[in-house]
């Protein structure tokens, strides 16, 4: 740990957890750290709300970071760096901010071409195969997110039209829970079609299948979102939950 760093502890029987941490980091900066930080266990939920309500941020999960009586247990890693907003509208946002969950943002684009078939592309890293597309950046709007994923992928620069299905997905593989975007990307005509550049660190060959063709090469649940859109034709944007439309 830095010389410039200090991690503080809370007394045990600290009446007043809050006061306790704003005056202790306060002090700590004053005298000249330039980071401050707080271990809480998972067992110690009041603490962690102290720990909001004093201004620290939530950086992260140390797992079984910490032995107890009963087993080792998680630990939440909080900290204060001096010169950062902690009071105020802007610093209570900034602390929730850090501490709520996020949900990762997905973006795919779905392309036909004059025969009606969906392009699939095979990837490197999975066995199931990929409408184009991918995961969208910090702060990047889902749109702008699948038009980059699509250049990146296939080479074309398109203007990708409104969502066909927003899909709340579950957690899977390892993976938290995500909400998926899959935009019209409209009709690819033979010019376009020959003009495409495959990123080959990534994607191994693209192919044009029909629906029912595609549903063979899927997941599970992106094959019954992709069979739902052949068969319904949306001009409209379809809330979904786990690859099925509600309702």
């Amino acid at each position: 740990m830095s010389e410039r760093t200090v991690r503080l502890e809370v007394p045990p029987h600290e009446s007043d957890p809050t006061s306790y941490l704003r005056a202790a980091w306060r002090r700590a900066v004053e005298e000249g750290a330039e980071r401050v930080e707080l271990l809480v266990g998972t067992s110690d939920g009041h603490l962690r709300h102290a720990a909001h309500r004093a201004g620290f941020l939530h950086e992260g999960v140390l797992r079984k970071g910490r032995a107890t009586d009963a087993g080792s247990e998680d630990v939440h890693l909080y900290a204060i760096v001096a010169g950062e907003e902690h009071e105020g509208p802007a610093g209570f946002s900034h602390v929730m901010n850090a501490a709520l969950p996020r949900t990762r943002v997905i973006a795919h684009a779905l392309f036909r071409d004059t025969s009606d078939r969906v392009l699939l592309l095979q990837v490197s890293y999975k066995d199931d195969w990929e409408l184009p597309g991918g995961i969208v950046e910090r702060h990047e709007p889902p749109r702008l997110g699948a038009e980059r994923e699509v250049l990146e992928e296939i080479g074309l620069e398109r203007v990708l039209g409104q969502p066909l299905v927003v899909d709340w997905l579950p957690p899977y593989l390892g993976w938290d829970d995500a909400v998926e975007f899959i935009f019209d990307g409209g009709v690819l005509l033979p010019h376009e079609v020959a003009a495409m550049e495959l990123n080959h660190g990534e994607i191994v060959s693209a192919h044009w299948l029909t629906a029912a063709e595609a549903a063979q090469r899927l997941s599970p649940l992106a094959a019954r979102r992709l069979l739902w859109i052949d068969e319904a034709r949306p001009t409209t944007p379809t809330y979904f939950e786990e690859g099925r439309p509600l309702g």
